[in-house]
């Protein structure tokens, strides 16, 4: 292994949530811009594996502590023990139709779990903090693209846990003599992976997002992709949405760092999408050119509460962040299929 980059031990990060599909690349990121990690995860929807992979990517394993961020106590030790500066929240739950079912589950782990975040950094005067959030803060929107002005309105649980940590986050920073500065990133839809192959996406169970299930179809590991919605008003009939790379993702959240660092205290928000909209048909025959195989789908009803399009304007995080995205369809359909035929069953248990 490579010696790999120096890690500015000076400001170390608070990754909740590191192990996860997101989370790990957003690591391999805050490392490659000398920035030290350190993890915090329950592993209820990640596995260990992922840090020997993060450290053979970036030649840096980070500090990684197995604890519920509703532990009041042992989150706190981790503040102590690693002179955390700034945080990056990713921990919580975040399947829609899951939400549904068990809702109180949500608001106790997205909500209250940031509320114990929130609190034992103030205990230990850390104020720097970018929450992981999403476009379901939008619900359906009348209009597209969105921008970050557009009312929030969200149609479920777990979309509603989002809106509610936003606007505790943002009463939080209005507050008088606040000293808290933080960043909402409003997330599109993240798919893709690590061009390595060493770090992907690895839902539990059955996956609840379309491009996860498709790369299951190309393996063998599932029949037919089930298209929910094949009427909408779009160029094929099925729902439309914002795709983003999750390197691009990653390199947003150390973006907005950069920049949260240098800013006076407060609460603001940036859309992380490409502003460009696909089609499930278009991603389905994207992923058979990056696969070489036929995936077989199935034409279904719609699902309740689905929109049918969903796209970003994401001018203000390039205008604020000096960020934008730069892999396409083709190239997140590459890195899916690269990770999914690397590592058929995800990664390894033990």
């Amino acid at each position: 292994m490579s010696q790999g980059p120096i890690v500015k031990s000076e400001l170390n990060v608070l990754v909740t949530g590191g192990a996860g599909y997101i989370g790990s690349h957003v690591c391999v990121e805050l490392i490659a811009a000398g920035y030290r990690p350190v993890i915090v995860d329950n592993f209820c929807n990640s596995k260990p594996a992922v840090l020997d992979r993060i450290a053979t990517i970036s030649g840096y394993r980070p500090s990684c502590y197995r604890l519920d961020i509703n532990d009041r106590a042992a989150l706190s030790e981790v503040f102590v023990a690693e002179a955390i500066q700034a945080v990056m929240h990713f921990a919580g739950l975040k399947a829609v139709g899951e939400s549904t079912q068990i809702p109180l589950t949500y608001y106790r782990d997205n909500v209250a779990g940031t509320l114990t975040l929130c609190e034992v950094m103030a205990e230990h005067e850390v104020w720097n903090l970018i929450f992981s959030s999403s476009a379901t803060v939008y619900g359906d929107p009348q209009t597209v693209p969105i921008d970050e002005s557009f009312p929030r309105q969200a149609t479920n649980p777990y979309g509603r846990s989002k809106l509610m940590v936003e606007q505790m986050l943002e009463d939080a920073a209005a507050a008088p003599e606040a000293r808290w500065n933080l960043s909402l990133l409003r997330y599109f839809n993240p798919i893709g992976a690590h061009a390595s192959g060493l770090i992907g996406e690895d839902p539990s169970g059955i996956p609840n997002n379309l491009v996860p299930y498709v790369a299951q179809v190309a393996i063998g590991k599932r029949e037919a992709v089930s298209v929910f919605g094949h009427d909408y008003d779009t160029l094929d009939g099925t729902g439309v949405r914002d795709y983003i790379h999750v390197v691009d993702l990653a390199g947003g959240h150390v973006a907005a760092l950069n920049t949260l660092l240098g800013l006076a205290p407060g609460c603001r928000a940036y859309n992380l999408g490409t502003g460009i909209g696909y089609s499930v048909l278009q991603v389905i025959a994207a992923f058979e050119q990056a696969c070489g195989k036929t995936i077989e789908y199935t034409l279904a009803p719609r699902r309740t509460g689905d929109i049918a399009v969903c796209y970003a304007n994401p001018e203000h995080a390039e205008q604020a962040l000096g960020w934008r995205a730069r892999f396409g369809l083709d190239e997140m359909m590459r890195d899916t299929w690269h990770w999914q035929s690397n590592n058929p069953e995800g990664y390894p248990n033990a």
